[in-house]
């Protein structure tokens, strides 16, 4: 099947994929734009992986985002392996969109492994006392209880968070598409909020 060369070039635009990537998901896809670009963050997330494993970020920048209101804020230091990637404009604006993510969103961890024992005790038990009263059967109980921590992540883990600018997407997807894109490793080391 022969692909229209716009919308290649429409894809690539979209996702910052290879010209061969583009292709191949486009071929793979049946010239299904949706499908491709799904093919695409699969395949980004894979090398991205490989790269977070295999390299070390010794570059990088600090962002600062402050709210128009002037009331809150957010640092985040975030880090690539070269120089010459912590000056381009793509790292710039992931640098700059993941500050403004912290300062809307309210993140207290990066990870889930962040979250202390006893915070994580607490909403379990929190939890279990709202499906008790809701009568819930205590087989089932578990398994919600799971889905409710999946959520209580969401919420307050940076990178399980959905990206404020499309919530298709969660920050550690969006970092896993610029690490394909760019070709780097990228991670956020530190980040602080700031209200009052």
């Amino acid at each position: 099947m022969a692909i229209d060369t716009k919308l290649i070039m429409k894809l690539r635009d979209m996702t910052g994929a290879g010209l061969s990537d583009v292709k191949g998901a486009l071929d793979e896809s049946g010239g299904d734009v949706d499908k491709a670009v799904e093919i695409l963050r699969k395949k980004g997330a894979m090398k991205a992986a490989k790269k977070s494993s295999e390299r070390t970020a010794e570059q990088g920048l600090i962002e600062a985002y402050v709210h128009s209101n002037g009331r809150s804020g957010a640092i985040v230091e975030i880090r690539c392996e070269t120089d010459f990637v912590a000056r381009n404009e793509d790292f710039k604006n992931l640098a700059h969109d993941i500050a403004m993510q912290i300062v809307a969103s309210g993140a207290l961890y990066l990870i889930p492994q962040d979250v202390p024992a006893s915070v994580i005790e607490k909403e379990k038990e929190i939890y279990r006392q709202q499906l008790k009263d809701e009568g819930k059967p205590e087989q089932m109980l578990e398994k919600i209880l799971q889905g409710k921590l999946e959520k209580f992540y969401q919420e307050v883990c940076l990178l399980n968070q959905p990206f404020i600018k499309d919530d298709s997407i969660s920050i550690k997807e969006l970092i896993d598409q610029n690490i394909a894109k760019i070709g780097e490793k990228i991670e956020i080391v530190n980040f602080f909020r700031l209200t009052f």
